[in-house]
């Protein structure tokens, strides 16, 4: 009979994983006791034995072990099934909307995101030890959910600090259309599960995309949409009088953009009107400032500035640079919506480089709300590094 595999920790490192923390870098491990294989389910234990935890194994990541469990219990496929029913179980599922169904280490399964659009379900294994169990968790969940079918989009490089290939490809089911139209409240959006940002949509912002429209109350208000991918924020305005102006780096994005009014035609406004823009948007900003153009409302939503704590000083002059050109093309009265997610990027910090940007900017500012992901993507409240996506609605003088 086997032994199985003991994941031994320092004294001094034992800390983080009482208060059940997910992640063990290998800084912490004192000894192994036996032959892990890659993935392999582990428990770790304290230096005198006693039972601490249970997750998998990866010799090749800086996280060796990501925890599963803290109570002594068999990681078998009855836990499996239970933990991802149990996720499922915790959201409110539109059968035509877009839903995060599991967020990783926020819903205790580290590694693994599960998204809904209309009936399809798009996974990512982010770990080795997902990757590992993927096929037996598919089935799993094409048992709790049924959905059509479920696409993978194992295609981020994360992937690479686990020894894992980008794949991506149907897993179940019936292959998802080449577009898929999801509701979301009363306005509709196209996502492109196989080529789009994350697993198709951006689906963390469906809350701040509806309170946005709430403070466009000026007669026929201006909407700058920087960063705006396939045009979410502009989507939601345009039920209403006025104009957006979309800028983003991607042809393709903007071509899906401008659909997105095509599926709302029913609900468009009569008097309102978009732009669609292919630009850098530090270059953008300038010139607008330059040309002295003022807006109602500006949503800033940059895509990930810092993947590592080495890239955050320079992450930082990147927010700066965007807020403080920003503050320069709000209408006094105005509202800024700025975002930062980048997971190295605390709140704390976020808010003061935008301080910092007003101060250089010559206005004045009041923080009307912080600004989160939305209810289907919680935050473990023992993994401060899953409040990822955070931000300022901010009222400009």
């Amino acid at each position: 009979m086997s032994i199985p595999t003991q994941i031994v920790i320092q004294r001094d490192r034992q800390k983080p994983i009482i208060n059940q923390h997910p992640w063990i870098f290998s800084g912490a491990i004192s000894q192994i006791k036996g032959d892990p294989q890659p993935g392999e389910i582990v428990t770790v234990v304290g230096e005198k034995g006693e039972f601490l935890a249970r997750g998998y194994w990866n010799e090749k990541s800086q996280i060796q072990v990501r925890i599963l469990t803290w109570h002594d219990e068999p990681i078998d496929d009855a836990w499996w099934h239970n933990a991802l029913q149990n996720a499922v179980q915790r959201r409110v599922l539109n059968p035509k909307g877009g839903t995060r169904l599991i967020n990783a280490e926020n819903d205790f399964l580290p590694g693994l995101v599960v998204d809904h659009y209309a009936g399809f379900l798009v996974l990512q294994a982010l770990t080795l030890g997902i990757d590992i169990q993927k096929d037996k968790l598919t089935d799993m969940l094409m048992n709790i959910v049924e959905p059509r079918g479920i696409f993978e989009r194992s295609d981020v490089d994360v992937r690479n600090k686990e020894g894992l290939k980008l794949v991506t490809g149907v897993l179940h089911g019936e292959e998802p259309p080449e577009l898929i139209a999801i509701e979301e409240g009363d306005r509709h959006f196209y996502v492109d599960v196989r080529n789009g940002h994350k697993t198709g949509f951006y689906l963390d912002q469906a809350e701040n995309r509806a309170l946005s429209v709430d403070y466009l109350d000026a007669d026929s208000p201006r909407l700058l949409n920087l960063f705006s991918y396939t045009g979410g924020f502009g989507t939601w305005q345009s039920a209403y009088e006025g104009h957006v102006v979309n800028v983003d780096a991607s042809h393709d994005a903007l071509e899906l953009a401008e659909k997105q009014i095509e599926l709302n035609r029913e609900t468009v406004h009569s008097n309102y009107t978009a732009d669609y823009i292919q630009a850098d948007v530090f270059d953008f900003l300038r010139d607008q400032v330059t040309e002295n153009e003022q807006y109602d409302l500006i949503v800033c939503d940059p895509p990930k500035f810092a993947q590592n704590a080495g890239q955050i000083e320079r992450a930082a002059r990147g927010y700066k640079d965007l807020n403080l050109n920003s503050f320069k093309l709000v209408k006094p009265g105005g509202y800024l919506m700025t975002f930062s997610c980048s997971g190295g990027v605390s709140p704390d910090l976020f808010q003061k480089i935008v301080f910092g940007a007003l101060a250089d900017s010559g206005r004045q500012a009041q923080i009307v709300r912080h600004l989160t992901a939305a209810e289907d993507h919680p935050v473990a409240l023992t993994f401060p590094e899953g409040a990822y996506l955070k931000g300022l609605l901010l009222r400009v003088y």
